[in-house]
């Protein structure tokens, strides 16, 4: 599946280190390092409701990595997948009476336009799950060869059982155990099981935690052929194989959302780990989640803060990469219309600092004295907001040469603050 424009990045002078990223499988930083080609894999959207600030946080957070390993000289081979068949999905289309195909195709063309207008970098491989049912039932049958996967009956099934991945045996016969990736305790990893989807009740499972792998044909659902029967596959090993297929094992980064670590990632890596003998990837990274109103934003609650909104109503992409980069990435916040002004004044700020001549008035050396500056903090877990402080405080002061800060913004933080001015005063709904 074709993917978005890829914006232009300048090549700053020097380099930067490999950040230090937060990894939660082992709770602390991590170098994200490589010797080869710094490989990624973040978990794409299930589409519908694209695109959420939610959503635009997660991916702005892993652009922001990708851009300092560009700026480190790293070459980067980026994969991510796109949940287009899925209950969830599906419910929806139900609801609205559209086909499930015409509201995923619709939805990731929104998804395309909304990642554009941020200037978000694209993966290498943007991969759909209805693209690889093949080689993902290929690889349930290799976990059932190897007797980590079990059949449990189906009663509301066309026909046939759904397949499960057993993770005690998978923690005795690989190199992963349930719990490497989460750092969770069995109590808290039942409870979010059952509330993101996994059946830690449903009769015939050896384990509790134990994720579906292949989901049997159900009446008026979706369905492909495989070993098992007509069917569709489980959540977690989509991207497990997707990731394998493209990536490798053993890559740089998993990323996504928070709500992510257990029990996607954790089943995935699980899935991964039992597959190829080796690690799913080296680190763990994951943003925190964004509310709205006091409450997390999220579908069910109908708070959702949509990009594509945003845009209709006059606010300049930029203003949203600039609000939703004043926040880390590993943080919890909430999106306020406050914030978003803020962030207009911000752009129009920088624009009105920078853009108009390539010389400025400060201090020799002030521009690379700020790119060392930016560097620095963006190395140490990827600090947007004390970046953006210390633009704002060049802004300020002047510098010598606004040229290179237009080309640092453009190439670090991913706004060009030459193309046009901040639109004020539009606010979100």
């Amino acid at each position: 599946m074709r993917a978005w424009q890829r914006p232009v990045i300048p090549v700053l002078p020097g380099r930067s280190e490999a950040p230090l990223v937060f990894d939660t499988a082992s709770n602390g930083l991590v170098a994200a390092e490589t010797h080869d080609i710094a490989r990624l894999y973040v978990c794409g959207i299930t589409p519908y409701d694209a695109t959420h600030l939610g959503h635009a946080s997660t991916y702005l957070a892993f652009d922001t990595l990708h851009r300092v390993w560009l700026d480190a000289g790293y070459h980067v081979h980026y994969a991510q997948n796109i949940t287009d068949v899925d209950d969830p999905l599906l419910e929806r289309a139900a609801v609205t009476g559209v086909d499930w195909r015409a509201l995923a195709d619709e939805q990731i063309e929104l998804f395309r336009t909304d990642m554009l207008s941020l200037r978000v970098i694209p993966p290498d491989n943007y991969v759909a799950v209805t693209e690889a049912v093949e080689p993902i039932a290929r690889a349930v049958s290799k976990l059932w060869e190897a007797g980590l996967a079990y059949a449990v009956e189906s009663p509301d099934a066309v026909s046939d059982s759904d397949i499960y991945f057993d993770t005690e045996l998978a923690s005795e016969r690989s190199p992963w155990t349930l719990g490497d990736e989460s750092n969770l305790d069995r109590a808290t990893m039942l409870a979010l099981f059952a509330e993101r989807g996994g059946d830690p009740e449903r009769p015939g499972k050896r384990h509790p935690l134990d994720p579906l792998l292949w989901r049997a044909e159900r009446a008026g659902e979706p369905a492909w052929t495989s070993a098992f029967g007509a069917g569709r596959p489980g959540w977690h090993i989509e991207c497990s194989v997707i990731a394998l297929q493209h990536l490798g094992r053993d890559f740089t980064v998993q990323g996504g959302g928070s709500d992510l670590v257990f029990p996607h990632h954790e089943m995935s890596a699980g899935h991964a780990a039992a597959l190829s003998g080796q690690p799913l990837a080296q680190l763990y990274s994951h943003a925190g989640m964004v509310s709205y109103r006091g409450e997390k934003m999220s579908k069910s609650l109908g708070n959702l803060v949509l990009v594509s909104r945003l845009r209709e109503a006059g606010v300049d992409p930029r203003a949203i990469r600039i609000a939703v980069l004043g926040e880390h990435y590993r943080s919890d916040w909430e999106w306020t219309d406050a914030a978003l002004a803020g962030a207009q004044r911000r752009l129009g700020t920088w624009s009105a600092a920078f853009a108009a001549h390539d010389r400025g008035t400060g201090e020799e050396g002030s521009a690379r004295e700020l790119l060392a500056a930016v560097r620095a903090v963006l190395h140490n877990d990827l600090d947007t907001p004390a970046a953006l402080v210390f633009v704002d405080r060049a802004a300020e002061a002047g510098v010598d040469d606004n040229r290179l800060v237009v080309e640092l913004l453009d190439a670090l933080v991913g706004v060009d603050v030459r193309a046009g001015s901040a639109r004020p005063g539009a606010q979100p709904e």
